[in-house]
């Protein structure tokens, strides 16, 4: 029985190659695809698991800071860090854009505005193959070797220009755009504050607005000005939760008495898997399922072909005996081969 597929696979070998390398390229695809699908969920887990956070705490009424935009004061934290359960708690900003190295080159990353000199903090990398963190307020930066940059390298993020002074790995956003971490102060004003032009238009237009210049109050204008100017917001806190405590029995007072939207970890899964990469997926799973069924009747059909090519042979072993046993298990060796 093994004889006969062998041989048969033998008369016709370059037939029975091109065939093989077809269907492997079909199935190829769809397992590429399946693949890609599952690298999008390993993204938005490890932007996840590298946050180092238990609770995400942003702007009241919104999905921020990955799915939507959200705004909060930096001097929040403050008070979040003295909420029971609270371990420890950090502020942190994130915008996807376009980073610029001097020699011209331009990578898509996610910059992480984080606190210099605070590791351990939930935000900061979890660890460096190269380098040291960020230990200056301004000018530094620690980027995943995705980007392509190396130690020393320059990278230019909106106004002014960084030194990377450490690389760190495996930190992405969830879709996988690497990581560029920079001082916060740097980060709030790349990500709040506007250009020279903008400030100076908003000025002007305070200035002749008669309910912010009035003679009667001295330094009320420069006052508004100057809030209109400033940079002291973040997309989020982050929080990590004593030992021995409830995520969700943290997150509960944060809700009450700050008036702002607290997600755990599970809450924060659902958003990233089945909200942000919800339509890709379903485009994904939908390409997945005509390619297997496009799959399978290719394969049906080139059995049954083989079978039809092979109708006088079989109508041989027939004649000499042959159970239909060993004819159905000489096609099914040829095309298990395939």
């Amino acid at each position: 029985m093994i004889n006969l597929a062998a041989r048969d696979i033998q008369h016709s070998w370059a037939k029975f190659v091109l065939t093989g390398l077809g269907l492997g390229l079909l199935i190829g695809v769809t397992l590429t695809m399946a693949g890609v699908f599952r690298g999008m969920v390993d993204d938005a887990q490890a932007l996840l698991n590298n946050s180092g956070a238990d609770l995400w705490v942003v702007q009241k009424d919104t999905q921020g800071p990955y799915a939507e935009a959200s705004s909060l004061k930096d001097d929040v934290v403050r008070s979040i860090t003295g909420m029971p359960g609270v371990d420890m708690a950090s502020n942190i900003t994130y915008f996807t854009m376009q980073v610029k190295t001097v020699g011209g080159k331009e990578a898509r990353a996610m910059v992480v505005g984080i606190e210099p000199g605070a590791k351990g903090l939930p935000g900061q990398p979890s660890y460096l193959l190269a380098g040291r963190h960020l230990m200056l307020s301004h000018y530094e930066a620690v980027a995943d070797i995705k980007s392509g940059l190396s130690i020393g390298d320059k990278v230019e993020i909106r106004r002014h220009t960084y030194e990377v002074v450490g690389l760190t790995r495996r930190m992405v956003s969830s879709g996988g755009d690497p990581m560029v971490f920079i001082p916060l102060k740097d980060a709030q004003e790349a990500q709040f504050l506007k250009d020279n032009e903008a400030i100076v238009n908003d000025r002007v237009r305070t200035a002749v607005n008669g309910a912010f210049n009035r003679p009667a109050v001295p330094g009320l204008l420069e006052a508004v000005q100057n809030l209109q100017t400033s940079s002291r917001n973040v997309n989020a806190v982050l929080v990590r939760v004593s030992d021995g405590w409830s995520a969700d029995h943290v997150a509960e007072p944060i809700r009450r008495w700050k008036h702002l939207t607290v997600f755990t970890r599970a809450d924060m899964e659902e958003i990233l898997i089945e909200k942000l990469i919800a339509t890709s997926a379903k485009q994904i799973g939908m390409f997945l399922v005509i390619l297997a069924v496009v799959s399978a009747a290719i394969v049906a059909f080139i059995i049954y072909t083989m079978t039809l090519g092979k109708i006088r042979e079989i109508a041989v072993l027939k004649l000499i005996g042959t159970h239909n046993v060993t004819i159905a298990a000489m096609i099914l060796q040829q095309a298990l081969g395939l």
